[in-house]
């Protein structure tokens, strides 16, 4: 592994470790990438070689048990997905997109590290012991349907993948999994979906939550299987279902095992659930709980910016359409002591996806925003989101940074993230 970068008053540089070296074992065993490392790396006696050009050097190093040594590597190559989805949504970008968009993750090494959901159907034994040997854990998998041959009519894999066998033993090895359901309806809805839940139930408690988030569908989706849309109207048919399912299924504390994502609750107008639906979990990234707790925080920490209220400024907030309601009837009133504070909220149609079924406001593209505000009176900063950028926080879904952004609206526009101290640190322009 090529080494890029040697912290300061490490051990890496007290004994000569330089960038561009390339670390080649730990304790006699290669090291593949970055999990690998520190797996290897975590005990107090270690050897480790390096290549420095074109000597191979060992060194003998004594130290803190899970002290680290102090260095960076490039980024390790991603394993992609080997299914093709039915309703996956990298098959329903339009073309002309940056090639990254056309991606899809299926690496269990980016599950561990980030929270990212993979199917696991084309992981090999290889790599699920090595996931118990490191004790990667939790792991997050898109589970979908369990019914072996409508996972193949969805999944489009060609041949059993054995997700039962893999979950039986990860979990039968400590390994703890959070797993999600994409719901399609007439699909892997009604029977489907209770024997999903059902099977994947029967590992707890290794088996941690199951998400029920409902499918994607942009208008790109020329050449692909019909899939029918998540309406509102079936969206108020299946959330007393959801609520069934959860009762019947549930972890032995009382939380809650089956879990609606937020969507749901959004795109026909009810209440979101509070945090007690959600205790025990941590999935906002995954779109489960991200409301609950974002008004929660901003409730118990809006008082803390009492400074703020001198302030005198004009802002537009700007958010998708799925959550403008809430925003304006739950989160645009706690600013209502902040006199000197006009918010306004202007929501984003999504014409490039699709306006009816892409809502979400991490989805908005560069052209969509200019073309929406152009000629509108937006005071004196705009809003949005950090979501609608890429993970490096430069560009949109077609390419558009801030800055290009701003100046075709002749006004700042920034992004924030869902706390107060990044929202109201923004307002000091």
């Amino acid at each position: 592994m090529k080494i890029n970068h040697i912290e300061k008053d490490s051990i890496a540089e007290s004994i000569g470790l330089r960038k561009g070296d390339q670390l080649y074992s730990i304790d006699g065993s290669r090291v593949k990438d970055v999990i690998d490392y520190r797996f290897k790396v975590a005990d107090e006696n270690i050897v480790i070689k390096v290549k420095q050009g074109k000597e191979l050097i060992e060194y003998e190093i004594e130290k803190d048990i899970d002290d680290n040594l102090g260095i960076g590597f490039d980024d390790f190559k991603i394993r992609a997905c080997a299914n093709d989805c039915v309703f996956c949504f990298v098959d329903q970008n339009p073309p002309g997109m940056r090639e990254g968009l056309y991606f899809r993750d299926g690496d269990f090494r980016m599950s561990f590290l980030y929270g990212h959901f993979i199917t696991m159907t084309n992981m090999g034994w290889k790599q699920l012991k090595r996931i118990v040997e490191q004790q990667l854990s939790p792991l997050y998998v898109s589970v979908h349907v369990t019914d072996p041959d409508k996972r193949l009519e969805m999944f489009l894999y060609g041949k059993d993948d054995f997700l039962m066998k893999k979950f039986e033993y990860l979990t039968e090895n400590g390994i703890e999994l959070h797993a999600q359901v994409v719901l399609c309806p007439g699909w892997n809805d009604g029977k489907f979906l209770e024997r999903t839940i059902a099977d994947i139930y029967s590992f707890y408690p290794y088996t941690l939550s199951m998400s029920i988030v409902p499918v994607g569908l942009t208008k790109h989706r020329e050449g692909l299987p019909k899939l029918p849309q998540v309406t509102e109207e079936y969206a108020k048919r299946f959330i007393p279902i959801g609520d069934k399912l959860s009762k019947k299924y549930c972890q032995k504390n009382g939380n809650n095992f089956v879990l609606l994502s937020d969507e749901w609750f959004l795109k026909v107008g009810n209440e979101v659930p509070g945090l007690d639906y959600y205790a025990g979990h941590d999935l906002i990234e995954n779109g489960v709980g991200q409301v609950a707790h974002f008004i929660d925080d901003w409730k118990n920490e809006i008082d803390n910016f009492d400074s703020f209220k001198e302030i005198s400024i004009k802002v537009t907030i700007c958010t998708g359409t799925l959550v403008a309601n809430f925003f304006q009837e739950r989160f645009i009133p706690l600013f209502e002591s902040f006199s000197n504070l006009d918010i306004q909220l202007k929501p984003i149609v999504n014409t490039f996806f699709g306006e009816e079924d892409v809502t979400v406001s991490g989805l908005l593209t560069g052209h969509d925003i200019i073309s929406q505000l152009q000629g509108q009176e937006l005071g004196d900063l705009v809003l949005f989101s950090n979501r609608i950028l890429n993970e490096d926080n430069t560009v949109t879904l077609d390419d558009m940074n801030l800055e290009k952004i701003s100046n075709s609206l002749n006004i700042p526009v920034k992004v924030v993230d869902d706390t107060p101290a990044d929202f109201f640190s923004a307002l000091e322009i």
